[in-house]
């Protein structure tokens, strides 16, 4: 019996599908006018590790994500440029070129941190047809005005507009994360269609009823997720940043054409933390990926990290911790190989297997407690009353959430500095200079590599206890 914990009720609630053996799930995708930074794919780590619990308990996940490549404004209050123009500009490419780019390089994040594809991507671009209808709707039923930039929803004909910020009220002021446009009626208004400058050609423009244009970011993802998934569907996703404003904009579009919530369980990811506060393109202060494949770490580390704490919790990042994260999965994988090796065959102890699958079931279930069920993984490994091919079972099994690839034993590819340190070294054994080869050897191993002298030669391997 799954348990998550739905924003919208603030508390954990028992899942119900709505159909039988069958989740519908729209998680809110990228800008793509630039890299995914880490803070970002843990929000996509969490929601694989959701749909990995799922299919776990034998469900069927229609999963869908969005591809942001138009209306996404570079401040929450409808002002400010278009990221992806914003995006353009600074390359020097198209608008759509730029999209092009980061939705491939974010798809190959995924691909590396062993992330699900979902069922089916939806890009903004491709619906603006039904985006223009759905305004359209909300036009005729009297929740929308003009002003002189565009097309805006009267937050104020919505009955508990903001139901998602639970009982606290949030607080919104001029010039904090929105501003007060001129022409409109309330602070929290928002675009529906943002109506092209005068005397100016966006690169991504169409036309409407209402004049040439382009989507706001909080109308594409209502169109896309009806168009796919119907209204309403399971569980929506996103990051917690996205509460705010973002899916109560898209609470407020859903309550105005269908008198209904467009999702039933709302799921938020929390921050990650680096020295100086959260990690975020507007602070500048952001480590993508491929910085951390660059500095010789498997994208897998920086999964295992993220399973060490709870989704809906701070999680602070450090080049320490990520190390401390890559010696534990290597420690892991190498487990895994030694399991499948012993010739300990023999199932000892059937109920402690089944204990320890029955435990495992209960923390993913209780709201992706993948923090406890990595835990328990550890324990498991030096429990004696389990033979070695229970163990391999039960990591395996384990696995299927965590996402960890540990019974893919993949070589490591050692660091060419740690190469030229061995082949030095190697000469000064050869030349009996043992002071300066035992010097060398420190070094390697405070670098985090192990030599071990053997007739074929030096063979080099990770040392899983620095």
């Amino acid at each position: 019996m799954i348990k998550l914990y739905n924003t919208l009720s603030r508390k954990k609630e028992t899942f119900k599908p709505i159909k039988k053996n069958k989740v519908s799930l729209y998680a809110c995708g990228p800008t793509v006018y630039w890299y995914a930074h880490l803070g970002n794919l843990r929000t996509y780590i969490f929601e694989d590790v959701l749909r990995r619990v799922l299919e776990y308990n034998k469900y069927k996940v229609n999963h869908v994500i969005n591809i942001t490549d138009v209306g996404h404004l570079t401040s929450d209050s409808d002002t400010g440029e278009d990221k992806m123009e914003k995006g353009a500009r600074r390359e020097n490419k198209t608008a759509w070129q730029v999209a092009q780019y980061y939705t491939k390089a974010f798809k190959k994040d995924l691909k590396n941190l062993n992330i699900k594809s979902p069922s089916s991507w939806t890009k903004a671009t491709d619906y603006i047809n039904q985006q223009i209808k759905l305004i359209s709707k909300l036009e005729k039923k009297q929740f929308t005005y003009l002003i002189k930039d565009g097309v805006y929803f009267d937050t104020s004909k919505i009955k508990n507009y903001g139901q998602l910020w639970g009982s606290k009220k949030v607080n919104l002021k001029p010039g904090a994360r929105i501003e007060m446009i001129s022409g409109k009626k309330n602070l929290t208004d928002f675009a529906l269609w943002k109506l092209s400058p005068a005397n100016q050609k966006r690169q991504m423009e169409w036309p409407s009823p209402w004049g040439k244009g382009f989507p706001g970011w909080h109308t594409e993802c209502v169109a896309m997720a009806i168009e796919k998934l119907g209204i309403p569907f399971d569980i929506h996703c996103g990051g917690i940043d996205h509460i705010q404003i973002h899916h109560t904009n898209e609470i407020a579009q859903s309550k105005a054409l269908f008198n209904k919530i467009l999702s039933n369980y709302w799921l938020h990811g929390e921050f990650l933390n680096i020295k100086k506060g959260k990690m975020a393109k507007s602070s500048g202060k952001t480590i993508i990926l491929a910085n951390l494949i660059e500095k010789n770490f498997d994208p897998l580390s920086f999964r295992y990290l993220c399973l060490t704490a709870h989704y809906r919790s701070l999680l602070s990042f450090s080049w320490q911790s990520l190390s401390s994260s890559q010696k534990c999965l290597y420690f892991l994988k190498e487990k895994m190989a030694s399991f499948k090796k012993e010739k300990d065959n023999n199932k000892k102890n059937i109920k402690k297997e089944k204990d320890y699958l029955k435990k495992f079931k209960e923390f993913i279930e209780n709201d992706l407690d993948t923090a406890q069920a990595l835990a328990l993984s550890w324990k498991m490994i030096k429990d004696k009353q389990l033979s070695s091919k229970q163990k391999y079972y039960l990591l395996a099994e384990f696995d299927k959430v965590f996402g960890l690839d540990l019974t893919k034993q993949k070589k490591e590819k050692c660091p060419f500095e740690i190469n030229c340190l061995v082949k030095e070294r190697e000469k000064y054994r050869k030349n009996k200079q043992w002071q300066k080869a035992d010097q060398l050897r420190k070094k390697i191993e405070k670098k985090g590599y192990l030599v071990e002298d053997t007739e074929q030669g030096s063979k080099i391997k990770r040392n899983m206890l620095n």
